[in-house]
């Protein structure tokens, strides 16, 4: 897989909301109960029991988007032992959860810190010009827009899942899907792993050309992956909404720069 690190595409405005999604999604993870140890993986059966509970409060499930079948018991958030040792206390849900709101909620959450970054570092190099191109309400509506539906899509195909859906994912495929639609010949820097990482300034055509085509392979079960815990549908219909979405805004949409110098390698980087 190929990493993106800066596009050659600079933004006319200051892309507000693109800057408040990622400070958001920082901060809530941050102050999600039970990430301490989830950059070192060495989280405590407190942290774990904390993180399940607050997940199945403010995380997406299928089975309660579509169905609205509230699980009887739940996480508590303490622990106890029980006949199989130690565990997660559960009880009746305490709260009254709303499975629409839940789909907001859940896009702001994030299962650990390379989740996080990863997601973030896609909409940091892609969402300004997105932004800049559809304004900047309209921007966070198309946003929510493609969140809903990469979790609605992933829903509707795995009707009957009670695993928490969590992750910005759906939505940050939507800009990925929109920024090829109008900006396919901007050229993107990547990191390409090749025995040490190679840096190539490829056309964003190609770069998330390739993106969606493997979460196309993983989304049908052809290739080896952790496709248990990835949402790998979601990313493939949030990509596809903002394709459509985005696609009346191709005419008028302004070209990006044709940079300068090689396409790789150190002599390329005056052509920023």
């Amino acid at each position: 897989m190929v990493i993106p690190v800066h596009d050659v595409n600079p933004a006319r405005r200051t892309p507000w909301v693109t800057y408040a999604l990622i400070l958001a999604n920082v901060l809530v993870f941050l102050f999600t109960p039970g990430t301490t140890g989830s950059a070192t993986g060495d989280g405590s059966l407190a942290q774990l029991c904390d993180l399940q509970a607050f997940l199945d409060h403010y995380a997406a499930v299928p089975q309660e988007l579509l169905q609205h079948r509230m699980p009887r018991l739940v996480p508590t958030g303490a622990t106890g032992i029980g006949p199989q040792g130690p565990g997660c206390v559960v009880a009746p849900p305490g709260y009254d959860k709303s499975p629409e709101l839940s789909v907001l909620t859940a896009m702001f959450l994030h299962g650990g810190w390379l989740h996080l970054l990863g997601n973030m570092l896609f909409l940091w190099i892609f969402g300004n010009n997105v932004e800049d191109r559809m304004g900047h309400l309209r921007f966070l509506l198309f946003y929510g827009v493609c969140g809903y539906a990469a979790t609605y899509g992933f829903a509707l195909l795995n009707a009957d899942s009670g695993a928490p859906l969590i992750g910005a994912s759906g939505a940050i495929a939507g800009v990925l899907g929109a920024y090829l639609v109008l900006y396919p010949r901007a050229r993107v820097w990547v990191l390409v792993p090749f025995l040490i990482f190679l840096p190539l300034r490829l056309p964003a055509w190609l770069v998330l050309g390739f993106w969606f085509g493997l979460q196309a392979v993983y989304s049908s079960g052809g290739a080896v992956s952790d496709a248990g815990t990835v949402a790998y549908v979601a990313h493939v219909v949030g990509f596809v909404v903002g394709m459509l979405v985005a696609w009346p805004l191709r005419r008028g949409t302004p070209d990006p720069p044709e940079p300068r110098g090689l396409l790789f390698g150190r002599r390329a980087r005056p052509g920023w």
